[in-house]
């Protein structure tokens, strides 16, 4: 058995690589939700982490383990990949397939899982917009998935938003850039993809009523060229009309990207504006700096928006110091603050993002700042304590987990 590991943890030496993956004992796994495969995939669980384990061929393993890695360098949403089990065989000397293995991204589900079931249509519109964006940014990296559907797309919570994560690169392909005809294909795969899959779901009776599968696959596309269109078209613009480059900037910071910069080019007495847009992640590697907190975007941005708010409350003109008083004044006592019995319902960044959302109700309907104390207090009673845990799909049967979501 030969294992190539990026990351070290005796205990996988302790799982039984010489049986089938198939034929693992339940001892060994935890049940979590999963999209259909053309593998077998297992979730096993060591020193409290969740790994994904799947058999495939070793050249494809190779493949995808070498293209999740250069993902994770570039910063792009997808799971993490961890290592790579050869040269397997069982007990009568046997070969066995090669088996990849990825971390479980915590507190996140396939897109098939929250799809089997019932779905507002706000959730569904942050869904579609979730997943149109990662397609764009995925493209915009150039980056060709040539298997997007809603098993291999993962959801996070993001702030109340979702965020959607690659979970499944065994057909990608890294680009310098995309051709138009590249980024047409992976675009058409995943309507025909996501279009099989609401079918299914709708046969088996587990799709809403209320979801057209033909709309859902429109929707995305139409979300999708849109966005598009909004980052890569070229504007033109008058010489003073600075207010109009300012306006597009924000719609796409409000779309979820960040402008590197502005290309401009002088045309018939006014100005041709293309912005160059990288991935979202601003706030995110903002407050990773100020605070070493790790969150998404929309809770980063949160997050910051109650910093800044301290710091000028605080009149503290040193950016570093007011963080450091802030994370120990005002977050961490707030995180303390959740009992023990509470604390595997949301992770500490979203616990604070959704206090602070539920300070701002409770502020708006009383004419005035409540403060934070009995914000926290309200949340706590209120809210927190009727969610399930998300953490606790953990290790649940599959029709009890069905039950939750």
């Amino acid at each position: 058995m030969r294992i190539t590991s990026a990351v070290v943890d005796p205990a996988l030496l302790d799982l039984p690589w010489s049986t089938p993956l198939e034929e693992w004992p339940a001892d060994q796994l935890v049940a979590l939700p999963q999209g259909i495969s053309r593998h077998v995939v297992r979730f096993v669980k060591m020193n409290d982490v969740v790994y994904a384990v799947k058999e495939t061929r070793e050249r494809i393993a190779e493949r995808e383990y070498d293209l999740l890695r250069a993902l994770e360098r570039i910063g792009f949403p997808a799971v993490e990949a961890v290592g790579i089990v050869a040269d397997r065989s069982d007990d009568a000397g046997e070969p066995l397939e090669t088996i990849l293995i990825t971390r479980h991204l915590q507190f996140s589900l396939p897109y098939r899982a929250l799809f089997s079931h019932t779905l507002r249509p706000e959730t569904m519109t942050r869904l579609l917009d979730a997943l149109a964006a990662l397609l764009v940014r995925m493209h915009l990296t150039g980056f060709f998935w040539g298997d997007c559907s809603l098993s291999n797309t993962l959801f996070r919570r993001d702030a109340g938003a979702f965020a959607a994560y690659l979970v499944d690169a065994e057909t990608g392909q890294l680009h310098s850039k995309l051709s138009e005809g590249q980024r047409s294909e992976d675009l058409e795969i995943a309507r025909l993809n996501i279009f099989g899959e609401s079918l299914d779901l709708q046969a088996a009776g587990l799709l809403h009523e209320s979801i057209d599968p033909e709309t859902v696959v429109d929707d995305i596309v139409a979300r999708y060229e849109r966005l598009w269109h909004e980052i890569t078209y070229e504007e033109k613009i008058g010489p003073d009309a600075r207010h109009d480059i300012e306006k597009r900037i924000r719609r796409l910071n409000e779309m979820g990207f960040d402008v590197a910069e502005v290309s401009m080019s002088t045309v018939d007495g006014g100005y041709t504006v293309r912005p160059k847009v990288v991935d979202a992640g601003y706030h995110s590697r903002r407050l990773l700096r100020l605070t070493g907190l790790d969150a998404e975007e929309n809770q980063a941005r949160q997050l910051l928006n109650d910093l800044d708010a301290y710091r000028a409350e605080s009149e503290l003109r040193d950016e570093a110091q007011a963080a450091h008083r802030w994370l120990t004044e005002v977050f961490e006592p707030v995180v303390r603050a959740v009992p023990a019995h509470l604390r595997r319902k949301l992770e500490p960044q979203e616990v604070f993002s959704q206090i602070i959302q539920h300070k701002w109700l409770m502020s708006e309907k009383a004419g005035r700042d409540v403060g934070m104390a009995p914000a926290v207090q309200g949340f706590l009673n209120d809210i927190l304590v009727h969610k399930p845990d998300e953490q606790a799909v953990l290790g649940r049967p599959v029709d009890e987990l069905s039950e939750i979501l």
